[in-house]
């Protein structure tokens, strides 16, 4: 808990009465703590108490090769070509989409399909970009076709379905209609209740009530481990990256879209 939100001098203070400044706690010591947390001066600080930045834990990933991946780098080192293509990846994509207003919002990020393609697959209407006004927001219980009204845009590598004021975009209704043949990441910026994800792949919903800003499992994958710590403060940027989207703005969040829609009137939040 020190090594994450503490200072150096707390860390070295603590780290000068254990037994063992290397003992593990799911996985991971207190150093990889510091470094998965961004805290260069909590890590220094445990590696003057004998910490050891070598030591193999987390799919791979010891305290020194996930230094590699961030700003302040432990050991003089290199990833591999495609971790390094990843990390670089991350930096565009969180410099390009910059902190759109996403509370209340919810949006599913579509990989090898269009607009045209999702307008398709969810048998919805293209309507007026006018068709929802100000009011129609501001009321609640919204009303059918407000609920059931959203916006999609194209962005290299797939497409962006977004409803700026309610959760339907996010539904497993939603998603397990758009990914038969490919895969898709739902999410709604609840303003109650945090960040709520699913993920479906080829027409199945397989996983639910995720939350990217979580702690990665020692279980997780070598792959995972290193998404989570690139985008643990960007939600929307992982959502882009985990369904394979390049935006190179924020505008399929933000607006202008390429088109509004809206679905015909059903229970998303069940798969069909």
């Amino acid at each position: 808990m020190a090594a994450t939100h503490g200072s150096a001098e707390v860390v070295a203070e603590v780290a000068s009465r254990v037994r063992d400044v290397d003992a593990m706690e799911w996985g991971r010591t207190a150093l990889w703590r510091a470094v998965f947390a961004n805290r260069p001066d909590n890590a220094r600080a445990l590696l003057a108490a004998g910490a050891d930045p070598e030591r193999p834990m987390m799919a791979g990933w010891s305290p020194a090769r996930l230094s590699l991946a961030g700003q302040h780098p432990l050991v003089t080192g290199e990833l591999s070509g495609s971790e390094q293509a990843v990390v670089e990846e991350s930096r565009r994509l969180t410099t390009a989409l910059g902190k759109p207003w996403v509370e209340g919002v919810s949006l599913v990020c579509v990989a090898g399909i269009d607009a045209a393609e999702a307008v398709r697959r969810l048998d919805a209407e293209v309507v007026p970009a006018d068709s929802v006004t100000p009011d129609d927001m501001a009321g609640w219980p919204p009303s059918a076709d407000t609920e059931l009204t959203m916006w999609a845009t194209d962005v290299p590598g797939g497409c962006a379905i977004v409803q700026p004021w309610s959760y339907i975009a996010s539904m497993p209704g939603i998603s397990t209609r758009l990914s038969p043949g490919t895969k898709c990441f739902g999410m709604y910026f609840n303003p109650k209740g945090g960040c709520q994800g699913s993920t479906s792949l080829d027409g199945v919903l397989t996983g639910s009530d995720i939350s990217p800003a979580l702690d990665p499992s020692d279980d997780d994958s070598a792959e995972d481990i290193l998404t989570a710590y690139l985008y643990q403060n960007d939600v929307l940027a992982y959502c882009c990256a985990w369904a394979g989207l390049h935006p190179r703005d924020a505008r399929a969040f933000a607006g202008p879209p390429d088109m509004w829609l809206r679905v015909p009137d059903g229970d998303y939040r069940y798969r069909p």
